[in-house]
C-alpha cells in the first residue's frame, strides 16, 4: 500500500484540472494591469517621448506586456496546466499579437499617407494651378 501524499507533492490544480487560485495571485495580476496602463496612459498626455513612432512602439511593448499579464494572472495559462496544451495556446496567441499588431501599423500607416491633402498640400496645389497657362 502506497503512503499518503503530502499536500506539497500535489500540482496546483483540483482534480477537474481548475487551478488553485489565492487572491494575491489576483491582486498581484490587477496591480500589474493597472501600471501597465497607466504608464502608457501618462507617456501619452505628457508627451515624454520624443517623438509619436517612440511612443507607439512604447505602448506596443507595454500592450504585449499586458495581454501576456492577463493570460498568466487571469487565465491562468502555464507549461503545467491542461498537460502542456496552454503553453501551445500561448504561443500561439503571442504569434496572433505580433501578426495583429504589425497589421494595424501597416493599416494605420496606409491610412495615414492616402487620406486627403493637407491644408499645406493644398496650398501647394493652389499655386501649381494658378501657374498653368
Amino acid at each position: 500500500m502506497g503512503h499518503p501524499s503530502s499536500p506539497s507533492d500535489h500540482d496546483d490544480f483540483l482534480e477537474d484540472g481548475i487551478p488553485h487560485v489565492s487572491m494575491k495571485e489576483y491582486v498581484t495580476g490587477f496591480v500589474l494591469s493597472v501600471v501597465l496602463t497607466a504608464i502608457p496612459f501618462w507617456l501619452v498626455m505628457a508627451k515624454v517621448l520624443p517623438t509619436p513612432a517612440i511612443t507607439t512602439l512604447v505602448i506596443l511593448g507595454f500592450a504585449m506586456v499586458q495581454v501576456v499579464v492577463h493570460m498568466v494572472y487571469f487565465l491562468h495559462m502555464n507549461p503545467k496546466s491542461e498537460g502542456g496544451w496552454n503553453l501551445f495556446a500561448l504561443i500561439f496567441t503571442a504569434v496572433l499579437l505580433v501578426i495583429v499588431l504589425i497589421g494595424t501599423l501597416w493599416v494605420m500607416h496606409n491610412m495615414n499617407t492616402n487620406m486627403m491633402p493637407g491644408t499645406h498640400d493644398m496650398h501647394e496645389m493652389q499655386d501649381a494651378v494658378q501657374s498653368l497657362p
